[in-house]
């Protein structure tokens, strides 16, 4: 069964601070599950386990001061 993909557009601008920092820990490794959580949360679907390269990029286009 294929992994159903989330719209990162959709999701990381309103993603928690501390999950941000989470993500922008590791970008390529595999989320925490409590930021899986969020996400699935905010798009009503499943998350993906990881970003893939286009995700990481865009996060890196979008990333501002976050404390």
């Amino acid at each position: 069964m294929a992994e159903q993909r989330t719209d990162i557009e959709r999701w990381w601008p309103h993603l928690s601070i501390d999950a941000k920092h989470a993500v922008l820990a590791d970008p390529a490794g595999p989320l925490a599950d409590v930021v899986r959580e969020e996400i699935s949360a905010m798009t009503g679907g499943p998350a993906p386990e990881r970003l893939d390269a286009d995700d990481v990029d865009y996060i890196r286009t979008q990333v501002e001061a976050v404390d």
